[in-house]
């Protein structure tokens, strides 16, 4: 499916930074996606967006710039990011679920001061679209100007924040924007919707359609941006999500960049589909069915506490519905693939994956990604104070 890439940060950045000089950038992704699990389908050529705002004196309301053109053949991308610079920058690649090939179908999406990206899918969709399309008011229904149920999510968020006492349509209101926790409480109900939708649904008209949705979403109103990891299952893992925060963003030799931090507060923080970078340290795992918030590049973590949350740090989910959407990686914090779980001589879990390994063969827990790195460090340690004490 998609990828996509967040930056916020204190100070403007040149756009090619992110999108074209890094090692793994968001360019490099739509042609050879290497941290992706499932290989049947390794490009996201399905055009492609870029979505960033001005200075203030230009107005509230962020610039597109989207195109159906693959992204590394189109030299415009390249001239309007080696030239363009802003503090805050909405990125994606895309790989066709729902929707044609067209410039309207491409992300992200804005409306007024907002703007949004998804990256998944919305479960047992043809039976959904007519619902949530009748369930929200007129005009946000006459907004969508794609066919793709990334852009009827927008819809629905429009319609949840509209609904929530603020006006999607305010240029004039406060330079603050809408508050990140109204954004976040919007794309909450917005998740919430979704499920209620799905749920009316006889089970005897799904014909066998799969209900469960990857619900990663990203949505900024040009001062607070909210992202969410998100699948309406128990069981399942979601598309994978990351988030890098320090306070520069430091090349150090062509295409290798690397996140700096000189002191506990930051400056910079980017959130991505895939890492930027192969700087196992400069990554951290967002844990499954959790919303992040960044604040002044402050960034806040919630779980988002439905039916589908479990409280245990050491329970484990499967990753197969996402790996067969092509949405999980194996950067750091991902599962391990089934090729990896047979070379070891083990029967694949649940959807077709098993719980990543130690080297000692040990079952760890990952459902969040972090005990398995964190393990990894505490070793590293452990091995740099023996070799001093010897």
């Amino acid at each position: 499916m998609c990828r996509f890439l967040v930056y916020k940060g204190k100070d403007e950045i040149l756009l090619s930074k992110l999108i074209l000089e890094p090692q793994h950038s968001i360019l490099t992704q739509s042609y050879d996606s290497r941290l992706r699990l499932d290989t049947r389908r390794p490009h996201n050529g399905d055009g492609f967006g870029v979505g960033y705002y001005t200075p203030p004196s230009l107005g509230p309301t962020p610039c597109l710039f989207t195109s159906t053109i693959p992204a590394w053949n189109c030299i415009n991308l390249e001239r309007l990011a080696s030239k363009t610079t802003s503090s805050l920058i909405f990125a994606h690649v895309r790989a066709t679920t729902e929707g044609s090939l067209s410039d309207s179908n491409c992300h992200p999406f804005s409306h007024g001061r907002l703007m949004w990206m998804h990256n998944g899918n919305i479960g047992c969709w043809r039976h959904v679209k007519r619902s949530l399309a009748l369930g929200i008011e007129p005009k946000w229904f006459n907004s969508v100007q794609g066919s793709t149920d990334s852009e009827w999510a927008f819809a629905l968020f429009l319609d949840s924040l509209h609904k929530a006492g603020c006006d999607p349509d305010d240029l004039d209101g406060d330079e603050r924007g809408f508050g990140h926790r109204v954004l976040r409480e919007a794309v909450l109900t917005t998740i919430k919707r979704i499920n209620r939708l799905i749920a009316e649904i006889p089970t005897n008209q799904r014909n066998d359609e799969d209900a469960r949705s990857l619900l990663n979403f990203a949505v900024t109103d040009g001062q607070s941006v909210v992202c969410t990891r998100y699948v309406s299952s128990a069981k399942d893992e979601a598309a994978s999500l990351y988030f890098s925060s320090g306070t520069s963003w430091k090349e150090e030799g062509k295409g290798n960049y690397k996140m700096e931090r000189r002191d506990k507060g930051a400056d910079i923080v980017l959130v991505a589909s895939e890492p930027l970078t192969f700087e196992r340290d400069n990554w951290v795992t967002v844990p499954t069915n959790s919303v992040l918030t960044v604040h002044k590049q402050t960034v806040m973590i919630h779980p988002i506490m439905d039916e589908y949350y479990n409280q245990s740090p050491s329970y484990v989910r499967s990753s197969g519905f996402a790996v067969s959407k092509g949405l999980v990686s194996s950067a750091p914090g991902a599962t391990a693939a089934p090729a990896t779980a047979a070379a070891r001589g083990q029967s694949p879990a649940n959807g077709g994956l098993t719980p990543a390994m130690a080297g000692d063969g040990s079952i760890m827990p990952t459902a969040d990604g972090q005990t398995r790195e964190l393990k990894e460090r505490l070793k590293a340690v452990q091995q740099r104070v023996a070799d001093v004490e010897a």
